[in-house]
């Protein structure tokens, strides 16, 4: 009897284990991925927000030189926030390029109709939906020369390039494509932000390098994954939301608000030095 009862106290006690793991598991996910897309969105809400795709100030917000003024071969990878209730979660993404002694900056999008790639659609350091762009990587002179071929062959080869291929979610979207030239071009070596929705696609199961060639990562057709690198630091990627550490701003990582470290402030197209953000 006193056996009887020893192993009805072990399985009680087995399961009180489980369900508060499975609280514990549940208050995580709340925290972590609800929580901030929640007061993401009560945020926005309160922003001066254009109502429309024709209301929006898609003006260049004239931080970059005039191309015949700037004779170095240079690339940028820029970000936008989105319009619309996507605004609340994600940005958009686009790359711009001039090799040396070219006459114009040639920038390259991809949205959502018509034929999805698209060469010198906006300024290219236009507002995205009005915001303001950020600069993810600015390479420039010799260094810029040398990946320029290959972020265009990446750009020709890009496989969903085709009227009807865009998705929006998990993609492939504007960050799909985004990154998977930065997949064609490792030299680039950086990742787009956390709240980039799509950069994360794979069109199947992929275990291997992350974007930024600087570590490993799992990832199940883009609906969830893992990452451990020098570059993107620790992500879990829950239903295209990412949330994790960030080690180089020494931050954390969260859905809809991105990167919140202590170098993560957005920095606009300028005419300096060349940086990898």
């Amino acid at each position: 009897m006193s056996g009887r009862s020893t192993a009805a106290a072990g399985r009680a006690s087995r399961r009180a284990s489980n369900r508060s793991w499975g609280k514990t598991i549940l208050l995580a996910f709340l925290i972590l991925f609800i929580a901030p897309v929640a007061l993401r969105a009560l945020l926005f809400s309160f922003e001066d927000r254009p109502r429309s795709f024709r209301d929006a100030d898609w003006s260049s917000v004239g931080q970059l030189a005039q191309a015949k003024d700037f004779p170095e071969a240079r690339v940028l990878v820029m970000a936008g926030q989105t319009g619309g209730w996507k605004g609340v979660l994600s940005l958009h993404s686009w790359i711009v390029i001039k090799d040396e002694n070219e006459p114009r900056w040639n920038r390259y999008d991809v949205v959502g109709w018509g034929n999805p790639v698209r060469t010198n659609g906006w300024a290219p350091d236009g507002r995205w939906y009005g915001s303001a762009p950020q600069v993810i990587a600015d390479i420039r002179g010799a260094d810029a020369k040398k990946i320029i071929p290959k972020i265009r062959a990446a750009i020709t080869d890009y496989r969903f390039r085709n009227a009807g291929d865009y998705r929006i979610w998990p993609g492939p979207n504007s960050n799909s494509f985004v990154a998977a030239v930065l997949r064609a071009v490792p030299e680039i070596t950086i990742a787009l932000p956390p709240n980039a929705i799509g950069r994360d696609f794979r069109d199947g199961f992929f275990a291997g390098r992350t974007d930024s060639g600087t570590g490993f990562e799992v990832n199940f057709w883009g609906y969830a994954g893992l990452k451990l690198a020098a570059i993107e630091g620790f992500e879990v990627n829950f239903l295209g939301l990412v949330a994790g550490l960030d080690f180089r701003d020494v931050g954390i990582k969260l859905p809809a608000f991105g990167t919140l470290g202590l170098k993560s402030a957005p920095a606009l197209a300028a005419d300096g030095n060349m940086s990898r953000k």
